[in-house]
């Protein structure tokens, strides 16, 4: 008996990721997801110097900014609530001092462009056609740091938009690193603030809009985590109890069909030692000092040191 239809996704047979692969991620809370697994896994990656970023809009504005050399100033931030803040970046950028707010902009700048021009592959997670136009400057923010509804106006971004402002972004990436990859995924995490009806409108034209410019661009593609969840994990047991994120269960799932899909098969292979080196550095002993136990610690650091002979960039 079949109880789940399974997404056929073909196994990437160039470009694929390995260990000498500079992985820079950009976009949506699952982005983040994606990210930790990486890093967990002591792949070389870097994930949202400006924190998370929803829209394809957002993303564009992070992208030339750096690309650009722009420097934040203090007319640049909003105050809120007690705290300085940036339009185009997330709260995690945000202080109650606005010289740590500039600081944490122009760093995120600086790093972003150091990621591009450095990226083997760039991950970008899209999650929601809409947008906020802030009124007092009539531009579309990346967040609205809980500013009064009202000082803004929402839009919802058409496929042709979403289209072109992607097409957009590749160019801007092409102009600091014209080999790298760049590997689209819209978020299934739902944004049902929105509503029904308009969180399905707005990924349909994410969806279109994605694939509309990879058939036009060489060296971008499409990996279908939203429609791994919609339709292989179609049950609230794959979501979180806010029954809008995917749960564990659901982000390892989808990671395994990430790595199956784009990851080489011999990293496969030290991605297994690592984890084997990571469940063993979470350990815990009931007497440290037993000879049982120091033996346990002397294998480790062996398999510490063999991993870092051949991958010198890694740390445990």
């Amino acid at each position: 008996m079949k109880l789940q239809t399974n997404l056929s996704i073909k196994k990437q047979a160039e470009n694929q990721i390995h260990y000498s692969s500079k992985i820079f991620l950009l976009g949506s809370c699952f982005s983040e997801n994606i990210g930790n697994k990486l890093s967990y896994y002591k792949f070389q990656s870097q994930q949202n110097p400006s924190g998370i970023l929803f829209h394809p809009k957002a993303i564009q504005q992070l992208i030339k900014g750096a690309i650009q050399q722009k420097i934040y100033t203090r007319n640049d931030l909003v105050f809120n609530n007690e705290r300085w803040h940036s339009l185009d970046a997330h709260s995690s950028l945000s202080s109650a001092d606005k010289k740590e707010v500039l600081v944490n902009l122009n760093t995120a700048l600086v790093q972003t462009k150091n990621q591009l021009e450095e990226a083997s592959h760039i991950i970008i997670t899209l999650g929601t056609s809409w947008v906020y136009r802030y009124l007092k400057t009539d531009m579309i923010v990346a967040n609205c740091h809980k500013i009064p509804q009202k000082k803004f106006s929402k839009e919802l971004l058409s496929v042709a938009e979403i289209s072109e402002t992607l097409h957009a972004i590749l160019a801007l990436i092409k102009t600091v690193n014209s080999k790298a990859t760049v590997l689209f995924t819209i978020s299934p995490v739902r944004h049902l603030k929105d509503g029904f009806i308009e969180n399905m409108r707005s990924k349909a034209h994410l969806i279109s809009g994605v694939h509309a410019t990879i058939a036009l661009e060489t060296n971008a593609y499409y990996f279908p985590s939203y429609e791994i969840v919609m339709d292989e994990l179609r049950e609230y047991r794959f979501y979180s109890e806010d029954l809008l994120h995917p749960n564990k269960m659901a982000i390892n799932y989808i990671w395994e069909k990430f790595i199956d899909c784009w990851c080489c098969d011999t990293s496969k292979a030290t991605m297994q030692e690592i984890e084997t080196i990571q469940k063993g550095l979470s350990h815990k002993s009931f007497n440290e000092n037993s000879e049982q136990h120091q033996q346990f610690l002397k294998n480790l650091e062996e398999k510490k040191k063999s991993i870092i002979r051949k991958y010198p960039f890694i740390s445990f």
